[in-house]
């Protein structure tokens, strides 16, 4: 008499395995990490540190495993904006400066992307950096709170009540740019096809999230949250667009309108939104002179710019007599100073000024390839009902950071998250996806690596 054997039930793979095959991303989820640390400055910090760290040890992984590091297609994208960087990198002032402006930008806008895309072999590895980005997020929201709670922020309009996390007063983006590419993450994660309990707790650290974006007091970060999450919306589909809104409606009701959480303060600040032709403040002042300045640069060099870290030493030559000598800078930790207008705070005018039309064409080229990539990648997955959850996020933040460029630039410790968050972008939109996986799945076998892979 013969017995049809049951099927046995799946278990996870080993504690050991699993560590293993999550090792390549774990560098990755300590470069966001570091990122929590207090800034000493305006420029490099630790996490720029270790994410050079990430580009050697990816160097060494790829000679030991002597595979190809890039396909030819994400070579070419990643790749391109180098040809305007040199260009624009001979013209420099000084070698010094040609060097360090160029190995500012490979950093952002190359090598970590490129790290970042060779390091994620799987979609599971993808959600890991994902939530590295809403732990970082939910840190830096929570160090900013406070600072509004008990007025040891930032200076605004003459209270020390400005939310900046550990970033402090000298960048006042940095907090704002760290919550909202984790909120970004979480909606992303929360409109997808992850599983229910892991969207509930996405959605839940999305919505907590919004007051300290709200205490930043960053107009900039306030558009471009509220438009990547409208796409977001619409990329999900109408149903759960209608329950998102519905929701984020009523945390706003229950924030503002209920606990008066800065009432008059960011009724002030949203309505300078609508009032930046009609009644200025001197911060758009300065910003409307600083692109007029950078727009009589690239009239002057229109192929190759000024030069890279050449713009300030052009700006007074275009700039009106509207511009202010520097933006106070206050509360946080530091004493009263002015701090110098160095940039267009632009990311778009400020490569058109200092790499000229050339530059411009190569760099948003480049990102025009990973948005048509990812959005065709995403729609694939919507329809296969697999990883809609990686696209949404992985879209999401290519579609902050362009927006934020309009207004904003690269700068200060916080950077280090753009070129973190332009590497997950690269490897959805760019990864062999098949052969991602099985190079992710190489060395566990059978059910425990189907365990690990899922």
């Amino acid at each position: 008499m013969s017995h049809a054997l049951a099927p046995l039930p799946r278990r996870a793979a080993p504690l050991p395995r699993r560590v293993a095959a999550s090792a390549p991303v774990l560098p990755l989820v300590a470069v966001v990490a570091l990122a929590a640390l207090p800034s000493a400055g305006d420029g490099a910090g630790p996490a720029d540190a270790v994410s050079a760290l990430v580009v050697g040890y990816c160097v060494i992984r790829l000679l030991r495993e002597r595979r190809r590091p890039l396909s030819p297609v994400a070579a070419v994208v990643l790749g391109l904006p180098v040809v305007g960087l040199a260009l624009a990198a001979m013209g420099a002032s000084s070698t010094a400066a040609g060097f360090s402006g160029l190995g500012r930008y490979l950093q952002v806008f190359v090598l970590v992307p490129a790290a970042v895309l060779v390091l994620l072999r799987h979609r599971s590895d993808l959600r890991v950096l994902a939530w590295s980005f809403v732990g970082l997020a939910l840190w830096q929201g929570a160090v900013g709170v406070h600072q509004y709670v008990t007025a040891t922020g930032a200076s605004y309009q003459g209270e020390t009540i400005r939310a900046v996390g550990t970033f402090g007063a000298g960048d006042v983006m940095g907090m704002a740019a760290a919550v909202s590419l984790g909120l970004v993450c979480a909606a992303g994660i929360a409109l997808g096809r992850a599983p229910v309990r892991q969207r509930a707790v996405a959605a839940g650290c999305a919505l907590v999230l919004l007051l300290p974006l709200a205490l930043s007091f960053s107009r900039g970060a306030w558009i471009a949250t509220a438009l990547t999450c409208a796409v977001q919306l619409a990329l999900a589909g109408l149903r759960r667009a209608l329950w998102t809104a519905a929701a984020a409606a009523a945390a706003g009701v229950v924030l503002v309108g209920g606990f008066g959480v800065g009432t008059a303060q960011l009724q002030e600040r949203l309505d300078s939104i609508t009032q930046v032709t009609d009644a200025p403040d001197q911060s758009v002042v300065d910003r409307y002179t600083l692109w007029a300045s950078a727009t009589g640069m690239w009239r002057e060099h229109p192929l190759t710019g000024v030069g890279l870290k050449n713009f300030p030493a052009y700006r007074d030559e275009h700039a009106g007599l509207a511009l202010s000598s520097g933006s106070d800078v206050e509360g946080a930790g530091e004493e009263f100073h002015k701090q110098a207008l160095l940039s267009p705070h632009s990311m778009y005018l400020l490569v058109l000024s200092e790499q000229g039309l050339i530059g411009l064409l190569a760099l948003a080229g480049s990102w025009l390839a990973l948005l048509v990539c990812g959005l065709r990648r995403l729609l694939r997955a919507r329809r296969h009902g697999r990883g809609s959850d990686c696209g949404l996020v992985a879209c999401g933040l290519l579609v902050w950071t362009l927006t934020d460029f309009v207004y904003g630039d690269i700068g200060g410790p916080s950077t280090v998250l753009t070129a973190m968050g332009l590497g997950l972008t690269a490897w959805w939109a760019l990864a062999d996806g098949g052969r991602a996986e099985a190079a992710h799945r190489g060395g566990v076998s059978g059910r425990a690596g189907e365990a690990v892979a899922r």
